[in-house]
């Protein structure tokens, strides 16, 4: 029970004014409804709602923060903010403040026409009783981009561009001499040439780009691209640069480096890949340890800081894996022949050389400017086909045996060799706390013309673990040669990828989700402790009905991992210290890692912390919007995919649950569409965030996350990238019936 001094149990204005002096206390920091009841000795359930119910008030008051359901914080926001906005196509537009607080909605008519991403100051209106808190933007500071791509619309006296999605509340209007050749129906690239203001409420434009017909292949990745502000193809000036850098190896770069072209090195890659990272050499030492060299193409001996290729490498950040095509970071003559390691030709590489026993414990290991030559290229299916021809894999992750007499294949000891000691990484690895998840990507089959001729899932197996395992183990090296050092020396500065521990609330969540399925998990201690016993959890409910729901809960409690000068360690892979070192050609970061690796085994000093920090950032924003677009075409992939299969029912799976509907994946080919809740027309249904379904009012019927349903697909709409489907009636009784059987 909640008592004062004497005994006496807090009245309401007692509980008030004993949350107003703890928060005040406590003006920086976030506590749960956990750390608050501790702290105030809330001890029975009337009092502790009675506190929750105090806390929402004052939050409406704005004088607390709700960082998440369940905690919060002293707010010290002012009226007037400055943050992000997001735009939606549905008009719920919201506001994201810089300090990291929750989503403020803007409606249509507050947003001044501000733009996705753009930075902007907004005003907080005053609250009205029962209605959310809102904002009005009062002033747009910067553009996030200054380029739409929509479809052309062109009449007899102006044109204009129709924007996906209905972006703007009114089309862009486009000046007939300003068309660049479109015509209606094209898909065409539109700079911003004039913003509604107090004087002009329209949106004027120019074509500066037409990029085709809509429903061409082409014509629609480059829309994706185009869409967020991606390059989708190179400029003259980076590809004549690359065209004038010589491939050629001089005696005096062998001189300089270490020799490794008589031992031997392969690549294993994805088999369409054409740019070649990272090569693996093997060798027995005089002192009989496996000599294990990870080869990393060198790129920044051929791409000089500063240089045009340079800043164009820095503005892309990444290089962009569409469903059907990459777009590189670096000019294809680099990215595929220069500085790619292609079999039989000698190469240039920056590497890291173990010395390992026989436990894959390393006993030594240097970094070393070196001159290779691969003697093959695998594929991974060619690598998984000999490990398991060979009988040294089953899928189990074992290691691999003692070598008999004569394996089968070319180069099959070697190759072996290296497998038996990823798998003895990797299970050291777990062991210290590393998270286990082994995650399947959608693939899609493509003809000549660009369409989708199969959809299908890819799973992670023994030989990509083989490549991951020695890739982490040299990420992680490098980086501690530079960030661990001695007590009162300070670390030069390096780029690290950082990953920080799962939010608690969401940990919270995931435990109180999955008690109801049997299962335990531990929140709180040491975060070796919370790893193993997610890594537990995962593996008990696998083989289960529930293991696919769990680990999707799971991975929503991760938070995501960016690059940072900062050092706080990476969570998921329980390393202390880990950068990104292995894949130059397609990351801006590992050359950033390259070049100042260089520059410290040359004896300088540290480099400018705040420069770096500032190329971290945005080659962390890069990454996502990356994402976005390799996300988008997927989609729109999988919506071409099942365009002539209106009408066919298939089994599926309940894969993401909203207020508006529920999101179904085919079990046959993983596409995925929505069930959208006008369309659950049997009942009245309430959205259970918490628990992952929604459940109807009358009949009680539970759709729930990772449930089995039968779907009829009704609609592939490929201008807005969406499948819809509808609940198949007449075989989803059966569903029905078994889903409350099983509860």
């Amino acid at each position: 029970m909640g008592k004062k001094k004497g005994g006496k149990r807090m009245t309401k204005k007692q509980l008030e004014d004993a949350l107003t002096g703890f928060f005040r206390s406590n003006p920086n920091e976030v506590f749960s409804f956990k750390q608050i009841f501790h702290s105030l000795k809330l001890v029975t359930h009337p009092q502790k709602m009675l506190a929750i119910d105090i806390m929402e008030e004052m939050a409406w008051d704005d004088f607390l923060t709700r960082v998440t359901d369940s905690s919060y914080r002293l707010s010290t926001k002012t009226q007037i903010q400055e943050g992000k906005f997001r735009r939606k196509a549905n008009g719920k537009n919201s506001f994201i403040p810089d300090d990291g607080g929750l989503p403020v909605f803007v409606a249509e008519r507050n947003s001044l026409s501000a733009m996705d991403g753009d930075r902007v100051q907004v005003a907080f209106l005053a609250r009205r009783q029962k209605h959310i808190k809102e904002a009005v933007v009062t002033a747009i500071l910067k553009r996030a981009h200054d380029t739409v791509v929509g479809k052309l619309r062109v009449n007899s006296d102006f044109a204009f561009l129709v924007t996906p999605d209905n972006l703007f509340t009114n089309d862009v209007i486009i000046p007939k001499n300003k068309l660049k050749g479109g015509d209606t129906d094209d898909k065409a690239v539109v700079r911003i040439t004039q913003w509604p203001d107090d004087n002009h409420k329209n949106i004027m434009g120019e074509v500066i780009d037409v990029l085709g017909k809509q429903g061409d292949n082409n014509v629609e990745m480059c829309s994706i691209l185009a869409q967020y502000g991606l390059p989708y193809k190179y400029p003259e000036e980076v590809e004549e640069a690359a065209n004038k850098i010589s491939g050629d190896i001089t005696e005096k770069d062998i001189e300089e480096r270490e020799d490794f072209r008589d031992v031997f090195t392969c690549t294993i890659d994805p088999k369409d890949a054409k740019d070649f990272d990272d090569a693996l050499s093997i060798r027995r030492t005089d002192n009989g340890y496996w000599e294990v060299g990870v080869h990393i193409a060198d790129v920044s001996h051929y791409v000089k800081e500063g240089s045009v290729i340079d800043k164009e490498a820095v503005k892309r950040a990444t290089s962009i894996y569409l469903v059907d095509r990459t777009i590189p970071m670096l000019p294809e003559r680099l990215c595929n022949f220069i500085c790619s390691l292609r079999p039989d030709e000698e190469k240039l590489a920056y590497s890291v050389i173990f010395e390992l026993d026989e436990n894959a414990d390393i006993k030594h290991w240097h970094l070393a400017h070196t001159v290779i030559k691969s003697n093959r290229r695998y594929a991974y299916e060619e690598v998984q086909q000999l490990l398991e021809e060979n009988g040294v894999t089953d899928g189990t992750g074992q290691p691999a045996p003692p070598a008999p007499k004569g394996y089968k294949g070319e180069n099959a000891a070697e190759l072996i060799m290296l497998d038996s000691l990823a798998k003895k990484l990797r299970e050291k690895r777990f062991s210290n706390g590393a998270v286990k998840f082994d995650r399947e990507e959608l693939h899609f089959d493509i003809d000549g013309e660009g369409k989708p001729v199969r959809c299908y899932f890819k799973k992670s197996k023994d030989a990509n673990k083989l490549i991951e395992e020695f890739m982490l183990l040299a990420n992680r090296t490098v980086a501690e040669s530079i960030g661990s050092v001695k007590k009162g020396r300070k670390a030069k500065t390096l780029p690290y990828r950082i990953h920080d521990q799962p939010d608690p609330t969401k940990l919270e969540t995931l435990r109180e989700f999955v008690v109801k399925f049997g299962y335990k998990l531990k929140t709180t201690g040491t975060k070796g402790a919370i790893s193993r016993s997610l890594n537990t959890l995962i593996d008990e409910s696998s083989n289960t009905r529930e293991h696919k729901l769990i680990e999707t809960v799971a991975l929503r409690a991760m938070m995501k991992a960016k690059y940072s000068v900062h050092n706080i360690g990476h969570y998921g892979l329980a390393f202390d210290y880990y950068t990104h070192f292995t894949s130059p050609i397609r990351r801006y970061p590992d050359t950033m890692v390259h070049r100042l690796l260089t520059r410290y085994q040359d004896g300088a000093a540290s480099a400018n912390k705040e420069y770096y920090e500032e190329l971290c950032e945005h080659c962390s924003d890069m990454e996502l919007i990356a994402q976005s677009a390799e996300r988008d075409s997927i989609k729109y992939k999988m919506v071409e995919f099942m365009s002539d299969k209106i009408g066919n029912v298939y089994d599926a799976h309940i894969s993401g649950i909203q207020s508006y509907g529920i999101y179904c994946e085919i079990d046959e080919n993983h596409c995925e569409g929505l069930v959208a809740m006008r369309d659950l027309g049997d009942d009245y249904y309430d959205f259970d965030e918490k628990n992952y379904c929604l459940v109807g009012r009358r009949h009680h019927n539970k759709y729930q996350l990772g449930d089995s349903v039968r779907i009829q697909v009704a609609s592939a709409n490929l201008e807005k990238k969406q499948l819809d489907f509808v609940i198949a009636e007449e075989k989803e009784q059966e569903a029905k019936k078994s889903r409350k059987d099983r509860r």
